[in-house]
């Protein structure tokens, strides 16, 4: 049998939320987006309507606007039915908005920049600084490209326009492959968002054409030989120095963001010292990580109440000092792509240390250890093996190496 019912996109959100109609039928699920939005607070669960509230006095009008979209689901379905047409979810839909043409009035359409702009500021209430930084670069040349060149909207958004937009970013601004990659993948997520709300219908950025960009970054990781170095040095005469030094080796033997080893704080420290669990502010997990011996060492010595860090400008920027004065000065060559072309060059290894160069050491230094790929997973919070393998770095005699205790050779 048929049913419709009424979900929240995001029911513990404390702002304003779209509602979706989701309507099973036939052993199918057909997912409707309303274009209303309400606080989850004035929403009753149960009943899938407004609550009757004196705060939200509109309530019988936005009720009957769902009951009008319920009754026209249901409408929908029986006329393909009664005209001997299979329903699937593009004939609903199309019947299910001819229903409603009549009773409805349709809202004003809401441009592609207009979207991004109303989502850039709907995100500064559960996304961190460094995702809001994100969009508003990406934003900037959007808005850059659209005065140089065309207007840019939902419909206009092709595999023509992907591949002149690559050349702008690539060209005219000379950016590496890395960086324009994470332009295109957040121009999808805008895209991805729209067509959820149902303000977008052109589904041509999801071409396996219109591609993400990705190079695989020289990156370095620091060994636990290079860590115990860097734990050794006598700071004591650099208070700035010693307190970035510690914070940092919290982030390599913890595996969190530079967002989250800078805030943990006493209740974060749990299971009579041997534990610290926390919800990472970049994707909202929570978290588990038993403790180092050079963690506890740390949190020792500030009694569980880390210091306050500095940006994470300042940090990378007095961090390189650290990891010099630990002697780690290897040469290492890396190249990148930058306006189509590979650009080499050679760097004593401690300049390519960043508070980011924490996460990934914790990583390695795990999967070198014969930690399962799983569990490390749990704390960096990779989704995929795939994702995690591309996220180490292991070189080829590393690997060599650690092949040489498995059963095949031997």
């Amino acid at each position: 049998m048929a049913k419709a019912k009424f979900i929240l996109k995001e029911p513990n959100t404390k702002i304003d939320t779209l509602i979706y109609l989701v309507y099973n039928y036939q052993y199918k699920r057909f997912k409707y987006s309303t274009g209303e939005r309400i606080n989850p607070k004035f929403w009753n669960k149960s009943s899938q309507r407004v609550k009757a509230s004196k705060q939200f006095p509109e309530y019988p009008e936005f009720n009957s606007r769902l009951d009008k979209i319920e009754n026209g689901i249901n409408n929908a379905f029986r006329k393909l039915l009664n005209d001997g047409i299979q329903p699937n979810n593009k004939l609903l839909k199309e019947e299910l908005e001819n229903e409603l043409s009549d009773n409805l009035v349709k809202a004003k359409k809401t441009t592609f920049f207009e979207f991004i702009e109303d989502y850039i500021e709907e995100s500064k209430l559960n996304k961190t600084n460094g995702t809001i930084k994100v969009y508003n670069t990406t934003f900037k040349y959007l808005k850059e490209y659209k005065n140089r060149y065309k207007p840019i909207d939902f419909e206009t958004i092709s595999l023509e326009f992907y591949n002149h937009y690559l050349g702008f970013l690539k060209l005219e601004h000379n950016l590496s492959n890395n960086t324009v990659g994470k332009h295109i993948k957040t121009i999808k997520s805008f895209l991805n968002e729209a067509t959820e709300r149902g303000l977008n219908n052109n589904l041509e950025f999801r071409n396996k054409k219109f591609k993400t960009l990705r190079e695989e970054a020289d990156t370095v990781y620091l060994s636990i030989e290079e860590l115990n170095k860097i734990e050794k040095i006598d700071l004591k005469a650099s208070p700035r120095l010693e307190k970035v030094r510690d914070l940092f080796l919290v982030g390599c033997y913890t595996g969190l963001r530079f967002s989250d080893f800078t805030q943990i704080q006493p209740e974060n420290i749990v299971s009579n010292n041997t534990v610290i669990k926390v919800r990472t502010k970049k994707t909202g997990q929570r978290v588990s990580i038993p403790l180092h011996k050079t963690v506890r060492t740390i949190l020792k010595k500030y009694k569980n109440r880390l210091p306050k860090a500095y940006s994470n400008q300042t940090m990378n920027a007095y961090l390189k000092e650290v990891i010099s004065l630990a002697g780690i000065k290897e040469l290492v060559e890396t190249t990148i792509t930058k306006g189509g072309k590979i650009e080499k060059s050679v760097l004593p290894k401690y300049k390519l240390v960043s508070t980011h160069t924490a996460r990934r050491s914790f990583a390695t230094n795990l999967y070198l250890a014969e930690v399962p790929s799983i569990s490390i997973m749990k704390i960096t919070g990779h989704k995929t093996e795939r994702s995690f393998l591309q996220y180490i770095r292991v070189s080829q005699k590393e690997n060599a190496d650690k092949l040489l205790t498995h059963p095949f050779f031997n």
